[in-house]
């Protein structure tokens, strides 16, 4: 990478870093402890109206200072559809608010990915969780970090009783899962690959996510030192692929704290219409 490739890298990572507090704020003026009232979209998923806010301040500010790169969104983009001719110079990926549930139910484990693509591969990836003031930053090549500092995945200890698997609720709904590591459900992707980075988790799988989901965090766990894999060897999610509708593909995720684990987690997670 050149020096003018680096400069140019880190000023996406400040702008990333900037609008990700910006949402950030944004979101904590809807935020209600108590709960706030939400919809189910035609996924069944969940959605509030500080979900369309967020993403359109985000779709915003990234048309204003990068009108030549795509967007792909949960709300607002989620078509990739790049021009035949002219490539865009990048592509952010975006989750204006992850664990959406977690928010409407005024529980505090929810926040922002942003992540800028280069060549289909993610380049930047901020993760920002308002409640805790934990915003994660990485860029390819540089390394992870918590609120600027250093960043690592941790060892697995056999001694340790307190090594804990995150997933998603329909992992156990979807999967016979093998895994012996206490589990423990967050209600949040992004989370879970934050949690893995910073090696509160020793592994995460996610069996339903969408590529605004797990974008930043695999960069981010990636450049933790971790280790991340779509579970189908066959169907992984980068680089993209133009004219695809990412509404429509889900990319079941292994998210660990080493590829040795990552292997294993992968032999101990067979679905049920496997069974």
């Amino acid at each position: 990478m050149s020096a003018r490739d680096i400069l140019t890298a880190m000023d996406d990572l400040k702008f990333s870093v900037q609008l990700a507090r910006d949402t950030g704020q944004l979101l904590l003026e809807h935020f209600n402890p108590h709960g706030s009232s939400s919809k189910l979209k035609s996924d069944q998923s969940v959605i509030t109206e500080a979900d369309l806010a967020a993403d359109r301040l985000i779709a915003d500010a990234i048309q204003k200072n990068y009108p030549d790169d795509s967007l792909i969104s949960e709300e607002l983009c989620p078509l990739y559809d790049p021009a035949e001719t002219d490539q865009p110079d990048g592509v952010w990926v975006v989750d204006p608010l992850d664990g959406t549930t977690n928010f409407s139910l005024g529980l505090p484990i929810w926040g922002i990915s942003i992540a800028r693509l280069v060549n289909g591969w993610p380049d930047i990836g901020v993760l920002y969780f308002p409640i805790f003031d934990e915003l994660y930053s990485a860029r390819r090549g540089s390394g992870a970090r918590l609120n600027g500092e250093p960043l690592h995945v941790s060892p697995l200890n056999k001694n340790s009783k307190t090594s804990f698997f995150s997933s998603c609720s329909r992992t156990y709904r979807l999967y016979e899962v093998g895994i012996r590591f206490k589990p423990r459900i967050l209600g949040s992707a992004a989370y879970t690959f934050c949690a893995v980075a910073r090696g509160i988790a020793i592994l995460g799988f996610e069996a339903t996510p969408k590529i605004w989901d797990i974008a930043a965090g695999w960069l981010l766990v990636t450049e933790a030192r971790g280790s991340v894999a779509g579970f189908d060897p066959q169907d992984q999610p980068f680089p993209l692929v133009a004219k695809e509708d990412y509404r429509q593909k889900i990319y079941p995720t292994i998210i660990a704290a080493s590829s040795h684990l990552l292997n294993t987690a992968r032999q101990q997670l067979k679905p049920k219409s496997e069974q």
